[in-house]
């Protein structure tokens, strides 16, 4: 977890801020939800009970064109009243409004963040079978967004995304000349020597698993919204599928995002293969390519995680990444899921 929290003087800006637009009024508190490694989310109250929610970046430094919540913002109104459940933007801030970052305001939306454990109302099998089939629904929702009509052209580049996908990734962990650590070569050559043209373009929530929704429990296996919308852009809808498939656990060991969404593991939840067939009965989408995505999924988690432990150990990134396990955790499932061999200096190499 990032090391913050408001100050006395920042709560009273907020809560001038919030008070000004009709949100909230008088003094607020703030109290963080969710424990991820990425912008910050908080529940603000004022004395009276009323209840919004807060996001802003994590404490700088922070890579250049992440951590936009405005962009987030933006993509979230442009969801609202769609068939996607996205809780309300009711404000955005810049920096220097409130804080020294930008931050936005949202409606606060009543649900429960299954993670480890389905709780009650929704801990029966029927239940649990329901929610699985809402989060396939949800995603097969979202891909069939307008997102010209909705005003997002400008939100990503779908030609090429494929292989665009992984030159990028590649881009942050390479060195000078280029190049990939080599436990990060084979999978890479892997992915480049099969890369399937583009399924579509859509709206890529690029980030979609079980933790990241939130569910009703007034209507229990119903998806009440859908959260962290930060590394959104306009691709290939199977990389999502590809994406979520990822993240849910089979059998030890878990990768992290698998043990994230443990809960996925008790009975009723479907299969991924049943997830996969009812996304492709929603859709109409071929699939023949889908394990593509599951790798290149894997291996862009295995980047992403590699090149936020460089920062971590650098001093300047979150602590979480100091285990390099987790990179190593990623790599191999990526090796299995692609069909190489799963000895490799990924499995074996110590930091």
């Amino acid at each position: 977890m990032v090391a913050w929290d408001w100050s006395p003087r920042q709560l009273a800006a907020l809560a001038r801020f919030l008070q000004e637009r009709g949100l909230t009024c008088g003094p607020v508190r703030a109290v963080r939800i969710g424990d991820g490694h990425s912008n910050l989310t908080y529940r603000v109250i004022d004395e009276a009970g009323a209840t919004v929610v807060v996001r802003r970046p994590p404490p700088p430094p922070t890579p250049p064109g992440a951590h936009d919540v405005l962009r987030e913002a933006r993509l979230i109104s442009a969801l609202g009243g769609s068939a996607v459940p996205v809780a309300p933007v009711l404000a955005t801030a810049s920096a220097g409004e409130v804080l020294d970052v930008p931050l936005y305001v949202m409606g606060y939306v009543d649900g429960v963040v299954v993670t480890a454990q389905t709780p009650p109302p929704l801990d029966s099998p029927s239940t649990r079978r329901r929610i699985g089939h809402a989060l396939v629904d949800t995603l097969a929702a979202l891909h069939s967004v307008d997102w010209r009509a909705a005003g997002l052209a400008e939100l990503g580049r779908p030609e090429g995304f494929n292989s665009r996908h992984v030159h990028r990734m590649a881009r942050l962990i390479a060195n000078d000349a280029g190049r990939v650590p080599d436990e990060f070569a084979d999978v890479r050559q892997w992915l480049l020597a099969h890369v399937p043209v583009e399924s579509g373009a859509a709206i890529v929530h690029n980030d979609f698993r079980l933790p990241n929704v939130m569910l009703s429990t007034r209507r229990p296996g119903e998806v009440a919204a859908v959260l962290d919308w930060e590394l959104a852009t306009i691709g290939d809808p199977l990389f999502d599928l590809g994406y979520f498939l990822a993240s849910v656990p089979r059998e030890e060991p878990f990768n992290p995002t698998q043990a994230m969404g443990i809960a996925m593991l008790e009975a009723g939840y479907p299969s991924r293969q049943e997830l996969a067939e009812r996304y492709a009965q929603r859709t109409g989408a071929d699939l023949t390519h889908l394990p593509w995505y599951t790798v290149l999924a894997l291996w862009k988690l295995a980047v992403l995680y590699e090149y936020s432990h460089r920062r971590a150990r650098q001093g300047t990134g979150d602590p979480y990444y100091l285990d390099r396990g987790l990179v190593h955790a990623f790599l191999d499932d990526a090796r299995r899921s692609a069909g190489l061999v799963s000895s490799s200096p990924a499995s074996t190499r110590q930091e």
